[in-house]
């Protein structure tokens, strides 16, 4: 007969995603759950794309409800306070929390001001401080370990002034990645992770996206695949915390001085 430990072990995990309708959240859920987590798809605005992102991790993990939708507004605190709890009722536990949402507005250092930091800090850096400082409250009432994934950017190793409040708030999340993973040892572990360019957006042609992908010293820079792999290896592996995994095919050993979508 299996132990308590080991039949607490085989049942599902249960991980939210945030950003998880589209682009790199879609692609780390759908990885999460193809590994049989359990997979709360955060969204703000997205809803459509939220529930279509929940319908193809259950087609992943071959069960039903494996995934659900949650809405939050990561902006304001009080939406994204509520955000973890309705998860636990949900599903009953939350064991990792992987950040991925973004805001990312342009500004630059003549056109910087309180306001566009601020929107940047409150969705980047104070959403993921609060849902990770949550998941150890959860997880500790439980007796259980978690994870907390960070989505960072290669370009804090390697920076330009583009997008200067976005890339303020990154840094200040980095900075919050070793303090939390101090602060939250040893219940909970807290990594980061920084992809190079891996989507194309408006602001690039096909072509420019492809030429500038092969800009590294590997001659490609990070795939979503490489970046959802990357988010699993991180949640599995129990010996890593307080560092950040560069997915970027080397792209920060490189000088850029502008950021990708204006080069």
């Amino acid at each position: 007969m299996p132990s308590p430990t080991s039949a607490a072990r085989s049942a599902p995990r249960t991980v939210l995603v945030t950003g998880a309708g589209k682009r790199l959240g879609r692609e780390i859920a759908l990885t999460l759950a193809q590994a049989g987590w359990n997979v709360a798809v955060h969204h703000r605005h997205s809803v459509a794309d939220a529930q279509q992102t929940a319908a193809d991790c259950d087609a992943r993990t071959g069960r039903s409800g494996s995934a659900q939708p949650f809405f939050a507004d990561l902006g304001d605190e009080a939406s994204v306070r509520a955000l973890l709890p309705a998860v636990v009722a949900h599903y009953g536990q939350v064991d990792a929390v992987v950040n991925s949402a973004s805001t990312f507005e342009h500004d630059s250092a003549a056109t910087f001001g309180f306001a566009a930091l601020e929107q940047h800090l409150r969705a980047n850096t104070g959403a993921a401080v609060l849902l990770a400082q949550a998941l150890h409250a959860h997880t500790d009432a439980r007796g259980a370990d978690g994870a907390v994934v960070n989505l960072l950017d290669q370009k804090l190793w390697n920076m330009n002034p583009d997008f200067f409040s976005y890339t303020l708030s990154k840094a200040a999340l980095e900075a919050a990645n070793t303090m939390l993973a101090l602060a939250l040892a040893p219940r909970v572990r807290v990594v980061g992770v920084a992809p190079g360019l891996t989507l194309t957006s408006h602001m690039l042609s096909d072509d420019k996206f492809a030429e500038l992908h092969r800009q590294s010293p590997l001659g490609r820079s990070s795939t979503p695949q490489d970046v959802a792999a990357t988010v699993a290896f991180a949640l599995d592996n129990r010996s890593i915390t307080g560092t950040t995994l560069l997915v970027d095919g080397g792209q920060h050993l490189m000088r850029f001085e502008r950021d990708f979508s204006l080069m």
